[in-house]
């Protein structure tokens, strides 16, 4: 697998200097992935996640804290090792189903979302030539479970979205929304910088703090939807929410201060409508993006 930044030699002397601990931890050869196989995941993942700075001892300490048996056990069934599946169906084929029925609340239309993420854990399509499966995509820095918990709430979330878009003709003519005038043109167009910043911030998130995001503050879910799609107390999820909203703000107003910005000025920025920007906030929350640093909390 290619890694989405050269890999740098403090990251390839740590996986050297682990890869035979690691791969033997991880139950590699159970499942078909040998221990080259298993040093270029461990690099993908170091080159995604650590700072370019990072020494070697921060890479080796960053690739200690991996779950590599669950690592192993994903990245082995995206390549299509059966040996894998098995091990994948018998450990998580019922919690997947008791999510996605939390999730949908409905027996068929649980099995249905827990069916079709299958097929995309599965990689029943191929792309130049390579099997394209979803669990290529996990990178052991949080649970296995957790991590398969997000995906089905994202999934669901997304065909929440398209059912929404899906507006007749007759329901649009009832509201007016067929007759609505076009919004005008922002007068005043929003400084580079905010728009920058808030790029890199929200692309600092984890997958499933974009997800309660997109869920809450683009598509109106309630914070109990949200809590039951991932199977957390409701005030687990409103706690989430506050702290993000605070921590986003942070990061912006920084972002703006460092590219020379008064503190006033950038705070003044920070109170335009969101709607000004000329920036896709949905895609943003909603596009695979590695967190900033390592360091950062884990996926759970």
């Amino acid at each position: 697998m290619r890694a989405t930044k050269p890999i740098s030699a403090s990251v390839q002397s740590a996986v050297t200097e682990l890869v035979a601990e690691l791969h033997a931890a991880s139950g590699c050869e159970k499942i078909g992935l040998t221990r080259e196989s298993f040093a270029a995941i461990l690099c993908d993942v170091g080159a995604k996640y650590l700072p370019a700075g990072a020494n070697h001892a921060e890479a080796r300490a960053f690739l200690l804290t991996l779950r590599v048996e669950e690592l192993a056990l994903a990245r082995a069934c995206a390549a299509g090792h059966n040996s894998a599946w098995e091990i994948f169906l018998t450990r998580y084929r019922e919690k997947l189903y008791q999510s996605a029925l939390r999730i949908a609340r409905e027996d068929s239309a649980g099995r249905d979302l827990a069916d079709t993420l299958y097929a995309e854990l599965y990689g029943t399509t191929t792309r130049d030539g390579e099997r394209v499966s979803k669990l290529a995509s996990f990178t052991g820095r949080g649970s296995l479970e957790g991590w398969l918990r997000t995906v089905l709430a994202q999934e669901f979330v997304n065909r929440y979205r398209r059912t929404k878009r899906l507006v007749s003709l007759d329901e649009e003519s009832e509201d007016g929304s067929q007759f609505a005038a076009p919004a005008p043109d922002p007068v005043t167009p929003a400084d580079s910088r905010l728009e920058s910043s808030t790029r890199a911030a929200l692309a600092s998130l984890a997958s499933e703090d974009r997800m309660v995001l997109a869920a809450y503050y683009l598509d109106g879910r309630t914070l109990a939807e949200i809590a039951r799609m991932l199977g957390l107390h409701e005030s687990t999820i409103s706690r989430k929410v506050d702290k993000l909203a605070k921590s986003l703000r942070k990061k912006i107003l920084a972002g703006m201060i460092q590219q020379g910005m008064a503190r006033r000025q950038a705070e003044e920025a920070l109170e335009v409508d969101v709607r000004d920007l000329r920036l896709d906030i949905r895609r943003s929350l909603t596009q695979e993006s590695p967190a900033a640093a390592f360091s950062e909390k884990k996926e759970t």
